[in-house]
């Protein structure tokens, strides 16, 4: 997917749900704060995404620009109904989405996770996928690890799982420690 093309898509999402702003969750929300994002971070089809005032909508947009709805098989990207528990996101996130506007959008607004948030979202699911992601994302320059410690410090975690999450985070920051610094 290309930022024209998550243009789109909030085009799109905000005719369904009949709300003008769109929140941006998944991996494609790397194309707010980074418009011509590296390919390889780019490589999902679909856009995570739910209507910021009337988030009950959300399964509207999946059911007319889901995946394998005509607009999905037009287009070749589509767009998924979420809601914002979909993500496990640091506390404050929601103060520092990016807005993405542009032609596509016709008037609608796009708000994308940060990057340091969405990082975390993906630390925290795990998936051969996601760490994919954030290793690219690591060895493109596109983070500071401080940032990223402090933002996963400020995310709800179950006891168990919050070792297995900074494990990963060293493992893309190698010079990391334990404690962070």
């Amino acid at each position: 997917m290309r930022r024209a093309d998550l243009e789109h898509i909030i085009r799109a999402a905000a005719a369904i749900a009949e709300d003008d702003d769109i929140i941006i969750i998944g991996s494609q929300a790397i194309l707010g704060q980074f418009p011509d994002a590296p390919v390889a971070l780019c490589v999902s089809i679909e856009a995570d995404v739910f209507p910021r005032h009337h988030p009950e909508r959300a399964d509207l947009i999946d059911g007319a620009i889901g995946e394998e709805s005509p607009f999905h098989h037009t287009f070749g990207y589509y767009a998924q109904g979420v809601d914002e528990r979909t993500a496990t996101l640091p506390d404050g996130w929601k103060d520092r989405l990016v807005p993405v506007r542009g032609p596509g959008t016709r008037g609608a607004t796009g708000w994308a996770l940060e990057v340091h948030d969405l990082l975390v979202s993906k630390y925290v699911a795990g998936r051969d996928k996601d760490q994919a992601f954030t290793a690219t994302a690591a060895a493109l320059g596109l983070a500071d690890p401080a940032t990223l410690r402090t933002r996963l410090a400020a995310t709800a975690l179950d006891d168990a799982l919050r070792p297995i999450v900074e494990g990963r985070l060293r493992a893309d920051y190698p010079g990391m420690r334990a404690d962070g610094s």
